[in-house]
């Protein structure tokens, strides 16, 4: 009988557990969740929108929300250790752009950006 009971126990665990997956509990938490390769496509599309609004002085604060959303873009980016971080120098890329930017040197952070552009496009070689 106790052998029954633990069988039924495990078994009645097993298939618990196996009833959820974990990529449909990832993003619980309302955001939208895109595999590796959607992700970067999205972080370059930002930068590369945040080049032509810094190439096209169109103000200092749509350049600043851009570089947000491709900074929060690019945490989706998770494939592995490799390409953390090399994505983590991309992201330092789009950090030194905010600061060149907020001081003024649009030349500088379209540097940046065109760095962090080609940061996040090499990505794709190392999933």
């Amino acid at each position: 009988m106790k052998l029954l009971k633990s069988a039924v126990i495990a078994a009645s665990l097993a298939l618990s557990l196996g009833s959820f997956s974990t990529a449909a509990v990832a993003c619980e938490d309302g955001r939208t969740c895109f595999g590796p390769e959607q992700a970067i496509d999205i972080t370059v599309g930002f930068t590369a929108e945040a080049i032509k609004a810094a190439d096209d002085k169109s103000g200092k604060q749509e350049v600043l929300m851009l570089i947000k959303k491709a900074k929060d873009s690019s945490k989706e980016i998770n494939a592995n250790d490799v390409v953390d971080r090399k994505r983590q120098r991309a992201v330092g890329h789009l950090k030194k752009a905010k600061k060149a930017l907020k001081s003024d040197d649009f030349q500088g952070a379209e540097d940046h950006l065109g760095a962090a552009e080609k940061g996040f496009a090499d990505l794709k070689n190392h999933l």
